[in-house]
């Protein structure tokens, strides 16, 4: 896969990945993880997929959302663990460098598009619940599709001037990368130029983009409790809460656990301000941001999916109103 934008004159054709440091043959042990981190991550989004194409009761604009972030995680899981593999498993260090940027390019596209579809289902939470006798007229299939492709369009639009400013470095230094796969303030380590602008942009992208999907998700919340405690009976009042729960935990996860957000931001603050911090560090986290969250949201998917099929129906009825 590649990416067509004009090379600086001193950009390298390929780019050295790394491992473990210091593990040396070890490298074949830790890629046991990663493995089995694959695995359950394609099982598990495998396995949300086919239920809610089986279950006709799950066509549903929560459940759509829900495929969309399941085929995002499938997309990260795609776009890394491959060479990662291939690297632990065999030494394969060798990496083009349109093939590093493309690589570097979906890994935070992902996460982004994760971002937005968080909040996407919060909003679907506060239209049911606030409205559940229009909402089927209102997020239809055309409007859902609209909002996926909106929050594609945005990650991708996000991204692509973070691509074309790097592509415009000169490579100066050493072409070796500290991971195993290809990250943008990893990537920023090598050039000779000013990599300020780069730098600040990626940082810009990162805060902003997932900060303004949570102040827009606490924002659908605060509508939810008020929309809520208007309800005048407690059980159908409770009835609206708990189908929140799960995305509330999700929510939690992405946003204050070992989802993409923390580990993102960490790593972007790491390599930009923590310069005298040990490589390993550098190194743990990079890969805590690969491996947790694809089994943490493989599993949060699923009680979504198992709840959105319980909650849903009996929330949409007039009697929530």
């Amino acid at each position: 896969v590649w990416i067509p934008i004009t090379a600086a004159k001193d950009t390298p054709s390929t780019f050295l990945l790394t491992g473990i440091p210091g593990m040396g043959s070890g490298t074949v042990w830790i890629a046991i993880p990663f493995c089995c981190t694959y695995v359950v991550s394609i099982l598990g989004i495998s396995a949300i997929v086919f239920v809610v194409k089986a279950d006709r009761s799950l066509h549903e604009p929560m459940s759509l959302f829900l495929c969309v972030l399941a085929a995002a995680e499938l997309g990260l899981s795609l776009a890394t663990l491959p060479k990662v593999l291939s690297v632990l498993l065999f030494g394969s260090r060798e990496i083009r460098f349109d093939t590093c940027l493309t690589q570097m390019f979906f890994i935070p596209c992902f996460s982004i598009l994760d971002s937005g579809v968080l909040w996407a289902m919060a909003f679907d939470h506060f239209m049911a619940i606030h409205n559940p006798l229009q909402y089927a007229s209102i997020l239809t299939t055309p409007s859902i599709s609209g909002i996926g492709l909106g929050l594609v369009v945005r990650s991708v639009g996000l991204l692509l001037p973070l691509l074309i400013l790097l592509k415009k470095l000169s490579f100066c230094r050493a072409h070796v990368l500290a991971h195993a796969f290809c990250l943008h303030p990893n990537l920023l380590q090598l050039p000779c130029a000013d990599i300020k602008a780069n730098s600040m942009y990626g940082l810009f992208i990162v805060v902003v983009t997932f900060g303004l999907d949570l102040l827009f998700i606490i924002l659908s919340y605060v509508m939810i409790v008020k929309t809520v405690l208007r309800i005048a009976s407690k059980e159908e009042r409770l009835k609206a809460l708990n189908t929140c729960v799960s995305h509330i935990c999700a929510v939690l996860i992405y946003y204050f656990g070992f989802g993409d957000y923390i580990p993102m931001i960490g790593l972007s603050m790491v390599y930009r301000f923590g310069k005298p911090a040990s490589p390993l560090i550098h190194v743990l986290m990079a890969n805590i941001y690969l491996l947790v969250p694809p089994v943490l949201n493989s599993i949060i998917y699923r009680v979504i999916t198992k709840q959105s099929s319980r909650g849903m129906p009996k929330l949409l009825t007039p009697r929530s109103c």
